[in-house]
């Protein structure tokens, strides 16, 4: 009687029109299966069998909320099995768990098996792990089969995490405000923590956990000592309270003076042994209040910051130093290696190899030092940073970038999985042929991965309904550097949207093609930089009267009358060298690097013949149109899912995708307005000049721009 009730409840819902959704519900939005798949699934939940630990208790708590909202009813806790369809939860260790002798010795602390199995004389589903954050991972990957649709009556399934660190990165400021962040305030409100722990950190906390996520950097890294006082490390303690059943260790940022700021001391110097023991002291404190505390985030040295530098010490002087004080504690100690200073005339491409590079094997073994994807500022397209598999002695993580700083903020629809991939996949021939940096980053006993976030206090988290899926997949390749980016966009939509392939088609179609719109009306054939000054919203590749020269625009294209393109090559700054030499060789000749590098490492006559047959100021400006041609495609294929999904969604990225359109032909027109000026070249047939002169694009300013930092 309970599942033919719960069948009619299905169908009736089915049958309701979608009612209102803001997103809120991420992917973990566990809506009634069809029909057919109830009936598959019928028997298979009926009850569950766990141990009384916080973990597993999250783990319960989620297999209920799954099963209840997906199939329609709640599955009854038991002590033990009893008959068919029980889903038992617990670590190989466990009494009825143990005699079955599973496989897990391979799979490490976070590592999950999901089994059918028999356990006496009844037929049931083990999810197991060595530890129970595993067996936590396990019951989200449980769900994910159903929730797109798998049969779940015969599994063999396991899995572990390639990376140890799986950190989000938030650029959030204690004051709410969040630099580069598209979403609303920070959802950390300082102000009424400890006392009050908005549900949304568990939340929060689950939707981490559902893909593997175990740790968060809750501060900004342009870093503000404050952080480190006892009145915040208490509203940090509480927080740490909330993430630990989910897995997820709390890390702050440190500000490198801090000793000068709040100790009271006269120097930050990391060789002076009065700074030395206050950071011990300051680390020993956090360690009293949070046991598990991760460790710390650095931004040294770059963009104005204090650092080592600053007394003519060496980065791995200042890492080691915040690493000794953590070591006993069993705490990292994450180096970010962005960096680059005005009074350096080098290209800006080099600065982070040429100070890195000849530091390997000087850091401790509890330092990560943190690399961005590429060697300038998570631009539309960057080669890979030449720093992976360049210093195989010091473990390397990697840094992308969720929030779209310029990518078109939170309304242009850009799926990051397929820059994530490219970039992951590219072959370092560091030591040979066929190591790609995903191999770099999962070699070495400390190994890690950290995205930027894209989370605030919107309702729908992320700013846009698609934001999320950056969100999504960021889990995805952390978990799995070696990834691909259809399939986590299949899961995703399916996940968010529902299983309906005339709906799931479509969108992960658009995903697919969204980046590389974005890359064609922004940043074509190697070009990047090109951003409005300090906001990055909107074009200005004319900009050239900024303070620091690297800051300008027209440092990166170098657009003359002659051609346009960033010589990197032997005859220019020879960027190219910091590479291996089969990558050198490849980057550094005009007819083998691939198009989509060309301006990025060559300077390129305007009528340099390209492989369309075209010359290179046509192929630009086709480029440019067809990334607004990318665009309105993605229009007319959202178009025809009104009805298809809830209205309300559709409604919001529809808007967006008109806003993403009217950009898209700005950015196309106000840069082919400006390098015209400078090529003095005709529009090629076909294509149609810029809506304005040069001048009215000149002219926008747009100084309110979120996310411009403070």
């Amino acid at each position: 009687m309970r599942r033919l009730l719960a069948l009619m409840l299905v169908c009736l819902s089915l049958a309701l029109p979608a009612h209102a959704e803001t997103g809120y519900d991420l992917w973990l939005r566990y809506r009634p299966v069809e029909p057919a798949w109830q009936q598959r699934y019928a028997g298979r939940v009926s009850h569950y069998v766990v141990a009384d630990r916080p973990t597993l208790i999250a783990a319960t708590d989620e297999l209920r909320r799954g099963v209840a909202g997906m199939l329609g009813y709640e599955p009854v806790g038991r002590e033990t099995v009893m008959g068919d369809g029980a889903v038992v939860l617990g670590t190989g260790a466990s009494p009825l768990i143990a005699p079955l002798g599973l496989p897990l010795a391979k799979l490490g602390r976070e590592g999950f098996l999901i089994r059918s199995a028999t356990i006496e004389g009844r037929r049931v589903t083990v999810i197991a792990g060595n530890a129970d954050i595993g067996v936590l991972y396990g019951v989200f990957r449980f769900l994910k089969l159903i929730q797109t649709r798998q049969p779940i009556d015969a599994l063999d399934v396991s899995d572990a995490p390639k990376l140890r660190l799986r950190v989000l990165n938030h650029w959030d400021n204690l004051d709410r405000y969040v630099e580069r962040g598209y979403a609303g305030q920070s959802i950390w409100d300082w102000q009424k923590l400890p006392g009050h722990l908005d549900p949304r950190y568990t939340y929060y906390a689950r939707a981490n956990a559902s893909i593997g996520i175990n740790g968060t950097v809750l501060t900004n890294v342009n870093a503000n000592a404050d952080a480190l006082r006892p009145e915040w490390l208490a509203k940090v303690k509480a927080l740490a309270g909330v993430f630990r059943p989910y897995g997820i260790k709390v890390y702050l940022t440190a500000r490198f003076s801090a000793p000068i700021e709040l100790g009271g001391l006269k120097t930050a110097d990391p060789l002076d042994p009065q700074v030395a023991a206050w950071w011990k002291a300051k680390v020993d404190e956090i360690y009293r209040l949070i046991p598990d505390f991760g460790g710390l985030l650095v931004k040294a040295n770059s963009e104005g910051q204090p650092g080592p530098n600053d007394y003519k010490r060496s980065h791995a002087d200042g890492a080691n130093m915040l690493a000794d004080a953590l070591a006993p504690h069993g705490g990292t100690l994450m180096w970010r290696a962005f960096v680059y200073a005005a009074e350096n005339p080098d290209d800006r491409h080099k600065q982070a190899y040429t100070e890195f590079a000849p530091l390997d094997g000087k850091f401790r073994d509890n330092v990560l030092v943190q690399v961005k994807n590429g060697a300038i500022d998570f631009q539309p397209r960057e080669p890979f940073h030449p720093l992976f598999g360049a210093m195989p002695r010091t473990p390397l993580m990697m840094e992308f970038q969720i929030t779209k700083e310029y990518l078109g903020f939170a309304t242009h629809l850009a799926y990051l999985g397929t820059m994530w991939e490219e970039v992951l996949q590219a072959d370092t021939f560091r030591p040979r042929k066929g190591t790609s940096v995903a191999q770099v980053l999962e070699s070495g006993a400390t190994t890690g991965m950290a995205g930027v976030a894209n989370i605030g206090s919107d309702s729908n988290w992320s700013g846009s309904q698609f934001d999320q899926a950056n969100w999504y997949a960021f889990g995805r390749f952390a978990w799995d550097p070696d990834a691909r980016a259809e399939p986590i966009a299949r899961d995703w939509a399916a996940m968010t949207w529902g299983n309906d392939p005339a709906v799931t088609g479509p969108i992960v179609g658009m995903m697919m093609a969204s980046r590389e719109a974005v890359v064609d009306y922004m940043t074509p054939l190697g070009l990047g930089h090109l951003m409005a000054t300090g906001h990055h919203y909107g074009p200005g590749p004319w900009v050239a009267d900024l303070a620091r020269p690297e800051w300008n625009p027209t440092y990166y294209h170098k657009a003359d009358a002659s051609g346009i393109g960033f010589d990197r090559t032997r005859t220019g700054t020879d960027a190219v060298g910091q590479y291996a030499a089969p990558v050198a060789a490849q980057f550094g000749d005009g007819k083998r690097v691939p198009e989509k590098l060309l301006l990025w490492f060559h300077h390129v006559p305007w009528g340099h013949r390209m492989r369309s047959g075209r010359s290179l100021w046509d192929e630009l400006v086709t480029r440019y149109d067809r990334g607004v041609a990318g665009v309105a495609a993605m229009q007319a294929d959202w178009t025809a899912l009104e009805g298809k999904v809830d209205d309300r969604r559709w409604r919001e990225v529809r808007d967006f995708l008109a806003i993403q359109r009217d950009e898209a032909q700005w950015w196309r027109d106000a840069s082919i307005a400006y390098f015209q000026s400078v090529s003095k070249r005709p529009l090629p047939a076909g294509h149609a000049a810029p809506a304005h002169p040069l001048d009215w694009y000149k002219a926008i300013r747009t100084p309110y721009a979120p996310g411009n930092g403070k």
